[in-house]
């Protein structure tokens, strides 16, 4: 009641009219993080629920803690700490890269809003700390800047803001990262080069001819012990997390089983052609795979949106990451780019969708008539 109060009492001065009205943007966007808008709509067909994006989004940052939070203790474990030590050792390396994502993600988003006079975004809650999930330990700071300035302005700004943009834009400043600055983000000494410790992961095992997986087992892989980008390593932690976001609804159930039934079958296509030396199923456990079916590709906003269509595309986004990665040894990790090529699609898989079922209804009342 107190912060309420507070609140309520400082508003006419950023309200129309006061001192600091041009902050009225900024204003808002804080106070409905804090609290739930008392606004109710007075006309025309609304759904109307106490759970606005503000809080859907915060479901979605609840979902990906565990595997931030094994993620950070994994980094210290292959820097050769143990217990405690080495959760701290990853937090105190994994800090700086949540906060260079969050401080410029949202201050480019804040000076977006003032400046069009429009409400705050809320999608950057999530890209804030997905974008340094899936970045390299040790990536320097000023890539994790730039990567995400530019996945703010041109992933989402340009088409309009949260809502309207095309790609995942946590998606886009990886890409942005890897395609400007590879040797900062691909290679056998980049995820976890820090305190002179390196070593290869098993994409990069995958990614070479004859690979057989000897390296690594199925159970350190779904458990986490291996190495990897920050929130990928662990399976286990991000089905702790698909598992919230299927509870809330927060997710499309449909997406994440036909990604993973795509890369299944595509799989075992290579493993019985001959293509690869190891079962299927380990691409479903390395790498950013499991990752990029929970909480990349069902993305609400550049995902398909029909029933149909979410088949579709999350048994293509599965296919693709497997292709790419057995067909392209140098470049063993296919999720991002199938994910984002499907984002480009997306809306073509629903027109098609939605063609066919007005075909289909009008043959239907055409045969009743």
């Amino acid at each position: 009641m107190g912060l309420r109060n507070f609140v309520d009492k400082i508003k006419p001065t950023f309200s129309k009219g006061g001192k600091l009205s041009f902050l009225h943007s900024t204003f808002e966007g804080f106070e409905t993080f804090l609290f739930v808008p008392n606004t109710t709509t007075k006309k025309g067909a609304h759904i109307r629920d106490c759970n606005d994006i503000k809080r859907v989004m915060i479901v979605v940052v609840l979902a990906l803690i565990p595997a931030l939070l094994f993620g950070m203790w994994n980094i210290g474990y292959f820097a050769g700490k143990t217990g405690l030590s080495a959760f701290w050792f990853g937090f105190l390396e994994v800090l700086p890269m949540i906060i260079v994502s969050y401080v410029v993600g949202l201050s480019i988003e804040f000076a977006f809003a003032q400046k069009r006079g429009h409400e705050i975004n809320e999608g950057f809650l999530v890209t804030g700390l997905l974008i340094p999930m899936i970045m390299p330990i040790g990536v320097p700071l000023w890539i994790v800047g730039l990567s995400t300035a530019f996945a703010v302005i041109i992933g989402k700004e340009v088409f309009g803001g949260t809502g309207m943009n095309v790609f995942n834009p946590a998606l886009l400043a990886r890409a942005f990262a890897f395609f400007a600055y590879t040797p900062h983000m691909s290679g056998e000494k980049v995820w976890y080069a820090v305190d002179g410790v390196s070593g290869a992961t098993a994409l990069d095992y995958m990614g070479q001819p004859g690979a057989t997986m000897e390296g690594f087992s199925a159970c350190d892989a779904f458990l986490g012990t291996i190495p990897g980008c920050v929130g990928e390593t662990s399976t286990l932690a991000i089905l702790l997390g698909a598992a919230l976001l299927l509870f809330t609804g927060v997710a499309s159930w449909r997406i994440m089983l036909s990604v993973f039934l795509g890369g299944l079958a595509f799989g075992y296509l290579f493993d019985i052609t001959g293509w690869t030396e190891y079962p299927a199923y380990y691409h479903l456990l390395v790498g950013g795979f499991a990752f990029g079916a929970v909480f990349m590709a069902t993305d609400p906003v550049t995902s398909a949106q029909t029933n149909t269509g979410k088949w579709i595309y999350g048994f293509m986004v599965g296919a693709l990451a497997v292709c790419v990665r057995v067909m392209n040894p140098a470049y063993p990790e296919g999720m991002m780019l199938a994910i984002l090529f499907m984002n480009a699609l997306a809306p073509l898989i629903d027109y098609f969708v939605v063609e066919r079922n007005v075909a289909r209804r009008k043959r239907l009342i055409k045969n009743v008539k």
